[in-house]
C-alpha cells in the first residue's frame, strides 16, 4: 500500500476533529479580522496611523487599543489553528495550543488575583477612571466611553460628580474660562422620558448648588460603586460568561492536541515503521525511551 494512501486513511480518521476544529477556529479568525479592521480604520480617522507618535500622547484610556489587541490575538490563533488543522501542521496546532493555554493561565491568574486583592483592584479602578475624566475631552472615543458608563450605570465620575473637578473643562477653579465650568457631562444628567432629543447642556453649572439640588439633576453615585453593585446583582451571568469563555479555550485545546496526536500516530505508522524491519519495529514498540525518539524523528522527518 503506498505512503500517499496511508496518509488518506489517516486523515480520514480524524476528520471530524479535523473539520470541527477547523470551523471552530476560522469563526474566531474572521471576528478577529474584523476587530483589528475595526480598530486600524478608528485610528485612521483620528489620524494615528498618520502620526505613530499620537499613540502616546492620550492621558486616557484610548478604547480602540481594545480593538487592535483583542483582534489581533484573535486572528493570530484562528489563523494557527486553521492552517494548522487544514494542513496537519502539527507546530502551528502546538502553537495554538500552547497560545490558548498561557491565555487561559493568565486569565486564571488575574481572576484569582482579583479575588485576593480586591481593595487594591478597587483602588486601581477608581485611578484608572479619575486618569479618563482629566483626558475626557481628548478622545472622542474615550468619551464615549465614559458617557456610555456613565449612562449605564446611573453614576458620575468615580465616586462623585465633584471628581470632574479633575477635569479642566469642568473644574470649578476662578481662572477656567469654559462655559462647562463647575458643570458635568450630559451622561451624568437623570434623563427626562418625555424629552426625545438629548439636551447636551443640561449639566452646565449643577455643581455650584447644593447636594440636595444636585439630586434632581443629575446622578450622584460614584461609578466604582454603581459597578461593585452591577457586578454583585449580575454575579451568576457574569461568572457564567467567564466559565463559558474557559471551556471554549479548554475545549480549543483538547482539540488541538488530540489533532497531535492523531497525526503524529499515523505518521510514526505510515512513514517511519514501514522503514523499519518488521520484528525489531514490534520490539521498539515496547520501550518507552526508543518510542519517545521515534516519535521526535516523526515530527521531524515526516
Amino acid at each position: 500500500m503506498s505512503r500517499k494512501h496511508h496518509h488518506f486513511k489517516g486523515a480520514e480518521v480524524s476528520c471530524c476533529v479535523k473539520y470541527f476544529l477547523f470551523g471552530f477556529n476560522i469563526i474566531f479568525w474572521l471576528l478577529g479580522a474584523a476587530f483589528l479592521g475595526i480598530g486600524l480604520w478608528a485610528w485612521a480617522e483620528k489620524g494615528v496611523l498618520s502620526n505613530l507618535s499620537s499613540i502616546t500622547d492620550l492621558g486616557g484610556f484610548d478604547p480602540v487599543w481594545l480593538f487592535i489587541v483583542v483582534g489581533g490575538v484573535m486572528f493570530i490563533l484562528g489563523f494557527a489553528g486553521c492552517i494548522g488543522a487544514l494542513r496537519e501542521n502539527t507546530f502551528l496546532l502546538k502553537f495554538f495550543s500552547v497560545f490558548l493555554g498561557l491565555i487561559f493561565f493568565l486569565e486564571l491568574t488575574a481572576g484569582i488575583l482579583a479575588f485576593v486583592f480586591k481593595d487594591w483592584i478597587k483602588d486601581q479602578l477608581n485611578f484608572f477612571i479619575n486618569n479618563n475624566v482629566k483626558a475626557y475631552r481628548d478622545d472622542i472615543d474615550l468619551q464615549n466611553l465614559i458617557d456610555f458608563a456613565q449612562e449605564y450605570w446611573l453614576c458620575c465620575g468615580a465616586h462623585g460628580p465633584d471628581d470632574w473637578n479633575l477635569n479642566i473643562y469642568f473644574n470649578c477653579t476662578e481662572l477656567n474660562p469654559s462655559r462647562e465650568r463647575c458643570g458635568v457631562p450630559f451622561s451624568c444628567c437623570i434623563k427626562d422620558p418625555a424629552e426625545d432629543v438629548i439636551n447636551t447642556q443640561c449639566g452646565y453649572d449643577v455643581r455650584l448648588q447644593g447636594e440636595l439640588d444636585r439630586q434632581k439633576y443629575i446622578y450622584t453615585k460614584g461609578c466604582v460603586g454603581q459597578f461593585e453593585k452591577w457586578l454583585q446583582d449580575n454575579l451568576i451571568i457574569v461568572a457564567g460568561i467567564f466559565v463559558g469563555i474557559a471551556l471554549l479555550q479548554i475545549f480549543g485545546i483538547c482539540l488541538a492536541q488530540n489533532l497531535v496526536i492523531f497525526f503524529l500516530f499515523f505518521k510514526w505508522n505510515f512513514c517511519i515503521r514501514p522503514t523499519i524491519p518488521q520484528g525489531l519495529a514490534e520490539n521498539l514498540c515496547f520501550l518507552p525511551p526508543v518510542k519517545s525518539m521515534l516519535f521526535f524523528l516523526t515530527i521531524h522527518v515526516c
